[in-house]
């Protein structure tokens, strides 16, 4: 069956069906969004009154931080209605979704109406978490049974990464190929197929992760506010790290799953990891259920002065104060950037927090391995699971080849752990890892066969590290690539992937090569972010020195390297992702072509530093005002807009929202939903630009500028600004100087200018800044505490 999803139904409007909703009018479908008629309008025929539980559910998901949605006018594409009046139009949708509570008994009554109207062939699954999916399908045709099965999103749906998809005996193969293409290529997500055992997979292993955590926590005598240090970004876990994420999460949730897996799992070795503990009962008793109640294992307290988070004592049952725990292993591994020789480091250490780490991979490793074939015949779901659910930077088993799978089995052994039986069989057959790479490509033990076999669909997931045995050139910051079919990839690795002077080295570097030797240049990097800007350590110290020659210097090689970019002789494509501002702005901005992940946070945003964009980017925005002029509009107008985007520091709070502020390019530059997808997406764009037959462009001397006429409107709105107290002195300095670079100068009248000449304006505006004490103070403070102040 040829299917195509134009328009999906949505029943249920809760947290996950609202949000579910939204994240598909994100990618352009249409959506029915139903829901119950109020018991108090059960009588009422007034629209607004029988669908106020669907709309309010909405309204309130669209207000929710973070936004639901990529842009605000994606809601127009979500229809509202409830189940009485409107479910009959349903037969008009290609793929119903099912997300309400999670009691058997509703969803059949649902599913019985959904048998009414639904057209054959049409897909229908259920969001839930915890029900059998066989179970549900019970009772129902033929039709409804081929075309059935889970669909597990995890919360919230935009961001959150991981779709499992659960079939049932009866499910068609079919259903289930189309399921984890339609996820993975045009929702964003890394589907992972699951089998119909509690919890799935996701849950099963995360939840034990993390009851396996409480039970080592008492038997170490650990504190809450240690656990969450040891078990953070320092082992590549998400900032919210164990009590966070439940009080995130819900504690009531991570116990219900955890009873889930106890009455459900009977044959599970370790099922008495999900007992849960004494003290954990003691909140569910309290209603002390986490962020949904105000209170959990932290509370956030407000005086007329200050905020603070304090910390539950598990003994007392009372909250104190945060404390800030030091284990020396932790603040040696604190330096090294590279997460697998961290890890390594941390488990082999003699303190507390070694300790720690030793006795819960231990017990982690022990569980996967049972987990195999129970949950999933293949290892690399798992690690799929838990990295796109539960926000791992790597997965189990990729943590257990970082120990060694041999050594470390050993050592299990030695401390009366079990592992299951394959285990032992693998390593006797001289295979030492799960995973090793071939050819680029990633490759995973295969037990049924019980060899290495390629991980299905990864030829689309071009991932850079993969390629190290076909590196071109690199210095300590930059590696540069030949990526294949022609085409070479260059990535860079710094502290926020900021930019310097290494990393321009490093740019100029492969762009010489790839015009001596490829067809083209991808500019990505698989860091937590694209760039976070400029190294304005680097600015900071300069200007202090009163180093104004150095100073001028780097920001002409920042300059002229972007010019490069954007003048050189073959096609280059960037693939930005997550932060992507200041100068990772402006390199994308001088691209040949912008190939944005979805979740992609980009702007110029120097203006927060009291500084103007100094790499081509006022320039830019300048140039791009010039070809946006239209004859039937004030000739200011463009150039507000592009003025205010600057002056405001606005930032893209997605890929798509960058085209309203001007940074990508309606019908040029695209956005990639699937973050795992935007290398290969870009190396596909620079072939087929090549294949059209690249020809360089020629640098501009044809932008038009204002002149004194647009200046002096623009000075008057500043000054308006300051007076009205909306705007500081600083402020106003500052966004003086942006606007002169943007007019072109004090011209007398409106005039054609080249590129080299506004970066002349920009460059001397720029210094001028780095020479004023606010400015320094500003940029102190970013680099002091991560936020500039207002001064």
């Amino acid at each position: 069956m040829n299917r195509s999803i134009k328009k999906v139904a949505v029943l249920g409007s809760g947290v996950m069906g609202s949000r579910i909703a939204c994240h598909f009018a994100g990618i352009g479908v249409s959506v029915l969004l139903l829901d119950m008629v109020p018991a108090i309008a059960s009588e009422s025929t007034k629209p607004a009154e029988r669908n106020k539980l669907v709309n309010d559910a909405l309204q309130a998901a669209i207000k929710s931080n973070p936004s639901p949605v990529f842009t605000k006018s994606v809601v127009n594409k979500i229809k509202t209605g409830n189940f009485e009046d409107n479910m009959a139009e349903i037969a008009n949708c290609d793929w119903i979704i099912e997300v309400v509570i999670e009691r058997l008994d509703i969803k059949k009554i649902i599913y019985e109406q959904v048998e009414k109207f639904r057209k054959p062939g049409t897909l229908v699954t259920s969001n839930t978490s915890g029900i059998p999916i066989h179970l549900m399908a019970e009772g129902r045709t033929e039709d409804f049974r081929r075309n059935f099965c889970g669909t597990h999103f995890f919360n919230p749906p935009r961001y959150l990464r991981l779709l499992e998809i659960i079939p049932t005996p009866h499910t068609d193969a079919d259903v289930v190929d189309f399921l984890m293409h339609y996820g993975d290529l045009y929702l964003g997500k890394t589907t992972v197929l699951c089998k119909d055992t509690p919890a799935f997979i996701a849950n099963r292993i995360g939840v034990f992760s993390i009851m396996s955590i409480f039970h080592i926590m008492d038997q170490q005598q650990l504190s809450i506010d240690e656990i969450d240090a040891l078990t953070g970004p320092i082992i590549g876990r998400p900032k919210s790290a164990t009590f966070r994420t439940a009080d995130l999460v819900g504690i009531d949730t991570l116990v219900k799953v955890a009873n889930g897996v106890a009455e459900n799992c009977t044959n599970d070795e370790a099922k008495n990891i999900f007992t849960i503990p004494s003290w954990l009962n003691n909140l569910i008793a309290n209603n002390w259920l986490g962020d949904k109640t105000g209170q959990g294992f932290f509370k956030k307290t407000k005086t007329a002065t200050s905020k603070e988070i304090l910390t539950l004592n598990l003994t007392t049952m009372e909250y104190g104060a945060r404390v800030k725990p030091k284990f020396a292993s932790v603040e040696a591994a604190k330096p090294i950037e590279d997460l697998k020789q961290r890890i390594k480091m941390l488990s082999a250490s003699p303190d507390k927090a070694g300790e720690f780490y030793r006795a819960f991979h231990h017990m982690l490793f022990s569980y996967i391995s049972f987990r195999i074939p129970e949950i999933s015949d293949e290892i690399y779901r798992l690690d799929d699971a838990m990295m796109a659910g539960f926000g791992w930077e790597i997965g189990a088993f990729e943590s257990w080849d970082t120990l060694g799978v041999a050594k470390t089995v050993e050592s299990m052994k030695s401390a009366g752990i079990s592992v299951a039986d394959w285990i032992t069989e693998m390593l006797a057959s001289g295979a030492e890892t799960f995973y090793k790479i071939e050819n680029g490509r990633k490759m995973y033990y295969d037990l049924s066969s019980k060899t290495y076999k390629t991980i299905p669909g990864s030829e689309s997931f071009l991932i850079l590290k993969n390629h190290t045995d076909q590196i071109i050139w690199k210095n300590s910051a930059c590696k540069m690539y030949d990526i294949g079919d022609g085409v070479a990839g260059f990535e860079w690795s710094t502290k926020m992937n900021s930019i310097g002077g290494e990393v321009l080295e490093g740019l100029n570097k492969s762009i010489q090569i790839a015009e001596e030797q490829f067809k083209g240049l991808v500019i990505a990097n698989e860091g937590a972010n694209f760039s976070a800007g400029a190294n304005v350590g680097m600015i900071f110290m300069l200007a202090i020195e009163q180093e104004y020659d150095e100073l001028d210097m780097a920001i002409r090689m920042f300059q002229n390297s972007m010019m490069r970019l954007r003048y050189s002789s073959i096609p280059v494509v960037t693939a930005p992702h997550g932060l992507t501002l200041g100068g990772g702005c402006e390199m994308n901005l001088h691209a040949d072509k912008i190939c944005a992940a979805a979740e992609t946070y980009i702007g110029l945003v120097e203006l927060g530093v009291g500084l103007i964009p100094g790499g081509g980017g006022t320039k830019e925005f300048a140039l791009r005002a010039s070809d946006e002029l239209h004859e039937d509009e004030p000739e200011t107008n463009t150039l507000k807009k592009r003025f205010f985007s600057i002056a405001t520091a606005k930032v893209a709070t997605s890929a798509q929202e960058a085209f309203e502020l001007g940074i990508l390019r309606p019908g040029h530059d695209e956005v990639v939903l699937n973050i795992g997808r935007r290398i290969t997406e870009a190396k596909k764009s620079v072939i087929e630009l090549s294949d059209q037959g690249y020809t360089m462009p020629e640098k501009r001397k044809d932008v038009k500028v204002l002149g004194r006429g647009a200046l002096g409107a623009m000075l008057a709105g500043i000054n308006g600004m300051w007076r009205g107290g909306y705007a500081t002195d600083h402020d106003a300095l500052v966004a003086r100087k942006l606007a002169y670079v943007m007019c072109g100068g004090d011209l007398s009248e409106q005039s054609l200018v080249s590129e080299q000449y506004l970066l002349d304006l920009e460059r001397e505006a720029f210094l001028s800044l780095c020479g004023e004490k606010k400015s320094l103070e500003r940029i102190q403070s970013v680099l002091k505490s991560g936020r500039p102040i207002r001064n």
